[in-house]
């Protein structure tokens, strides 16, 4: 059952080309964000979709491999864990932000047209 344990699985569509920075060790961090709808049918029969964003962060090797070939609208599936952030600006207000750090990847839908 360990492995039940802070494992986030996702469907989605890219919000937009992933960031990626790259450290002095060569090492790369991607961030992305990515979209995941749900459609429902209201208590007036109307169909409703709402739509989820999650922000990812993905390092090292899989990071490369998305900053080769992921961009906006790509659908993916992703697997791995929440973690939480917490910070104060330079105004002093506390920012809280949820991320998924991935650990797998699959990109799914083909080639991109391009």
């Amino acid at each position: 059952m360990n492995s039940l344990r802070n494992r986030v699985q996702l469907i989605g569509n890219l919000g937009s080309d992933p960031e990626v920075k790259t450290f002095e060790n060569n090492r790369k961090v991607a961030r992305l964000t990515l979209a995941t709808n749900d459609e429902y049918t209201d208590k007036d029969g109307k169909k409703v979709k709402q739509t989820q964003w999650h922000q990812l962060v993905v390092w090292g090797k899989l990071a490369e491999t998305c900053e080769k070939y992921l961009v906006k609208g790509k659908e993916i599936a992703v697997e791995g864990k929440l973690t939480y952030r917490t910070w104060t600006d330079k105004e002093g207000k506390n920012h809280n932000m949820t991320e998924i750090i991935v650990n797998e990847l699959l990109m799914m839908g083909g080639k991109n047209k391009e």
